[in-house]
């Protein structure tokens, strides 16, 4: 099936997370994308994050399928030269090598876009051009959720927490993504190439937005709750008497009533003075979680739910990844690695039918010899 994107050339300087992030999507969308690896035998340092994907590294072999990899040495003049050659005839450049990497190098993208106009290049950073001493500052991903103030939200009361998965990198590719096909767009009416920037601090303080207004509007600072809601309740996870967990969302005044009836069997507590109002019921968390766990933890899990239901209130079984494994609603790919094929979930998206024809992730320098046959002087 014919996709988007299959009439461009990515080539990309990449390693860790965020910038393979983007190139995976446009890989999956039909770009073809040459992977520079670095030339010193073990490439992307992705590559030995883990050994948990037929002994490869589950985070490469995740966000790389659908690529070629080429081992290149940009100091090396012969390859450089090769470099330029693809990047004449690139569509997409996109580096996150660390701050200033480039332009020492001579490939910095106001020049690269000098030499090759339709070009659109993509720099992914830490902290964007805050300049000292931030230039300067590591910023893999556990340091930025630190750095950006999203752990002072996340977690127990008692100890600041780490969001599970590398949301930073994540969301900064995702960010990266859309930008690029917005300078595509408009390549496709001016004719020219424009410069893309994301940086891993920018895309976190973005999406928090809501604590930091709270706190500069209201003096307010949410708490840390682990698996309450801050500013509602009840929206939190409540036991059943198997010791199961699951988590319950009341959004509106009907639902808390409706909750009150069903669920708790109880339809005056709804009225109760300190329980009446949603800002009520956060004022006295400790007394109304009280109130609904000394009825869940009596319900079996079946029970728990069927009242659930019953009531039409929103709730999620607090699941664990070996029920995420058989979750009925997990779709799934099956691609290819050097080492056989695996299955891993299926991107978020579907456009038109639902695929899986998705290419295979490359070995290290795989297509090296043939790039370099292609793009040869």
């Amino acid at each position: 099936m014919s996709q988007p994107l299959s009439d461009l050339l990515v080539v990309s300087l990449e390693q860790a997370v965020a910038a393979p992030h983007l190139t995976s999507r446009m890989a999956d969308a039909g770009a073809r994308v040459i992977k520079l690896e670095r030339a010193d035998g073990g490439g992307d340092f992705a590559r030995g994050y883990d050994q948990h994907a037929h002994g490869q590294s589950s985070f490469f072999v995740w966000l790389n399928r659908g690529k070629e990899s080429l081992a290149i040495d940009i100091k090396q003049p012969d390859d450089l030269a090769l470099l330029h050659r693809l990047l004449a005839k690139a569509d997409v450049w996109v580096q996150n090598l660390a701050p200033g990497a480039m332009e020492r190098a001579g490939l910095g993208s106001a020049t690269l876009r000098e030499k090759y106009p339709r070009l659109i290049t993509v720099d992914i950073s830490g902290y964007g051009d805050a300049g000292p001493p931030y230039d300067e500052m590591k910023a893999y991903d556990l340091l930025v959720q630190a750095e950006s103030g999203l752990t002072s939200i996340t977690g127990s009361a008692d100890e600041p927490g780490r969001v599970g998965v590398s949301i930073c990198d994540l969301t900064t590719g995702l960010n990266a993504y859309t930008a690029v096909l917005e300078a595509l767009i408009e390549r496709g009416v001016t004719g020219k190439g424009s410069g893309v920037k994301a940086s891993l601090f920018a895309s976190l303080a973005d999406w928090l937005s809501a604590p930091l207004m709270a706190y500069e509007q209201s003096n307010v600072i949410w708490p840390r709750n682990a698996l309450r809601h801050p500013i509602m309740c009840p929206y939190g996870a409540f036991s059943a008497s198997d010791g199961s967990k699951t988590l319950v969302a009341c959004q509106a005044e009907r639902e808390w009533h409706r909750f009150c009836e069903h669920v708790l069997q109880d339809k005056g507590f709804a009225d109760h003075p300190e329980a009446a109002l949603n800002v009520k019921r956060v004022e006295n968390r400790a007394f109304v979680e009280g109130k609904i766990e000394s009825v869940t933890s009596q319900l079996s899990r079946d029970e728990f739910h069927a009242r659930l239901r019953k009531a039409d209130i929103a709730f999620g079984a607090v699941n664990t990844m070996p029920e995420l494994s058989v979750h009925g609603a997990l779709r799934r790919i099956t691609v290819g690695t050097p080492n056989g094929p695996i299955t891993y979930p299926a991107p978020p998206t579907i456009r038109g039918e639902a695929r899986d024809d998705y290419g295979p992730s490359p070995a290290y320098d795989e297509h090296g010899a043939t790039i370099r046959e292609e793009f040869s002087a």
